[in-house]
């Protein structure tokens, strides 16, 4: 039996869980989201406790319970508190800026880099070199800061670029002079 698929979920206040069709929906404060739920699969909701139960024992469904569960987890907590990433930008001369909706980045290009954020998502910028992405979708969160991180992903050699808040650069040494 999968341990986190067993695993109950305790729904916070205000948080909604119902199963329509192949799909569950989760409301709750900050919005709403659904996820699918895979055949063989079916929700049980008592008294603000969520479990996922299994209708056989088929490798198949067995495999997706786990997951399920950590979907719909995903789904109750975005709803219920929200996701954030938080970026950095290191380097002379870089920094952001928010122009309306959308971002804007200097980064050592010729041009500034303009980045739109989707629906969803709001993009906060602190101090010029750190940037806040929140929203209630983990996934894409995820996706969004790791879209703003490729316009300059973060060099060995200086750390010049834009990592997450806990990243770690690993430095490489540069060229040794000639002696």
């Amino acid at each position: 039996m999968s341990r986190i698929g067993k695993a109950e979920i305790k729904l916070p206040d205000k948080v909604e869980v119902k199963q329509e069709n192949a799909n569950i929906k989760v409301k709750g404060p900050l919005g709403e989201l659904s996820t699918p739920i895979f055949e063989g699969l079916s929700v049980k909701n008592e008294n603000g406790i969520v479990k996922l139960e299994r209708s056989n024992e088929d490798q198949k469904v067995v495999a997706l319970h786990g997951l399920t569960r950590a979907l719909l987890m995903n789904c109750v907590k975005g709803v219920s508190q929200g996701w954030e990433k938080n970026l950095e930008i290191n380097g002379v001369g870089y920094r952001a800026q928010k122009r309306g909706e959308d971002l804007v980045m200097s980064l050592g290009y010729s041009h500034e880099v303009v980045y739109k954020a989707p629906k969803g998502i709001k993009i906060d910028v602190q101090e010029q070199l750190k940037i806040k992405v929140t929203g209630i979708d983990k996934q894409l969160v995820g996706q969004v800061a790791a879209d703003i991180r490729s316009k300059r992903p973060p060099e060995p050699y200086k750390g010049k670029g834009i990592k997450y808040a806990e990243e770690f650069i690993k430095k490489k040494a540069g060229k040794t002079g000639k002696k």
